[in-house]
C-alpha cells in the first residue's frame, strides 16, 4: 500500500489497520518459527506497512 492512500484514510481507520498489520506480522512469525512460512519476503512486506502506517498516524497526531 501506498503512502498517498493512507494519507486518504482517517485516524480511526488508521489504528484498524495498525492492529491488522501487527497481528499480520505475529502470524507471519509464527508460520517461519514452525516452518510453514512459504515467502519469506512477506515478513518484510508486512513490517514496511506498518512502519508506514505508524509513521502517518504520528503525523497526523502532530499536525492536530
Amino acid at each position: 500500500m501506498k503512502a498517498s492512500e493512507l494519507r486518504e484514510l482517517t485516524e480511526d481507520e488508521l489504528r484498524e489497520r495498525e492492529q491488522d498489520l501487527a497481528q499480520q506480522l505475529f502470524t507471519l512469525r509464527m508460520q517461519r518459527v514452525t516452518g510453514q512460512l512459504d515467502n519469506p519476503a512477506k515478513m518484510g512486506q508486512a513490517r514496511r506497512d506498518l512502519a508506514r502506517v505508524l509513521t502517518i498516524l504520528g503525523e497526523k497526531r502532530r499536525s492536530a
